[in-house]
């Protein structure tokens, strides 16, 4: 069964003590905090004092994925301020393998993510080492949009070469996700979903992690 990850960029920061409390009992598996740098991608959104603040406010995993160009300048103080998670796009830095095990030298876990546009072949020097590989469904910068059809090959297909090489990285799926395309990409291989507006829509926050999860 998949491993669901609401991303906090969709929940009310006016109560975010409320939200994690929910996100808790809704049977979530951890949070999602998505870093945008307005560089790398085309929007600015939330850093350091609010991941502080969700520390603080739930036991569950934080999963933070950056979406900034030069991740290694900020990988140790993500880490000092509560991830337990850290990813970051291979198209972002010259240096992968070294950002990878700067992020393990931390203790956390490591992932790399791959946008829509660039190929699995990308990672694949770098592939036993990391933790989870995050594929993401929608071109990254902004909440809300659609899914990406033609991804459901890429998830398979490293689906494959995870087998095919006998490793255990988990395969995370960021974009479009709802209770449809959850399923799609669950039966393609993925084992970590992160959903923000689907999650944040329900009012009832655990049946939409049971839709999801399927």
């Amino acid at each position: 069964m998949a491993k669901i990850y609401p991303s906090l960029l969709s929940a009310d920061f006016l109560k975010l003590q409320e939200e994690l409390t929910q996100i808790e009992a809704s049977g979530a598996d951890g949070v999602h905090f998505d870093v945008m740098d307005g560089q790398f991608v085309p929007n600015i959104s939330i850093g350091l004092p609010i991941l502080e603040a969700v520390r603080k406010g739930t036991t569950l995993p934080i999963d933070v994925h950056l979406m900034i160009e030069q991740p290694e300048q900020y990988v140790e103080l993500f880490a000092q301020h509560g991830a337990d998670m850290i990813s970051v796009h291979v198209e972002a830095t010259p240096h992968i393998h070294r950002v990878v095990q700067q992020i393990k030298n931390q203790n956390v876990k490591a992932g790399v993510v791959l946008n829509p546009g660039t190929p699995i072949d990308a990672i694949k020097p770098i592939i036993n080492m990391v933790d989870y590989v995050l594929i993401m469904t929608v071109n990254p910068g902004f909440g809300g949009q659609a899914f990406i059809e033609n991804s459901l090959a890429k998830i398979e297909s490293l689906a494959e070469l995870k087998s095919q090489l006998n490793l255990t990285f988990d395969i995370e799926v960021d974009g479009g996700i709802n209770d449809m395309t959850a399923q799609q990409v669950i039966n393609k291989g993925a084992t970590m979903l992160v959903a923000g507006s689907y999650f944040f829509g329900h009012n009832d926050y655990a049946t939409a992690t049971k839709q999801l999860k399927g």
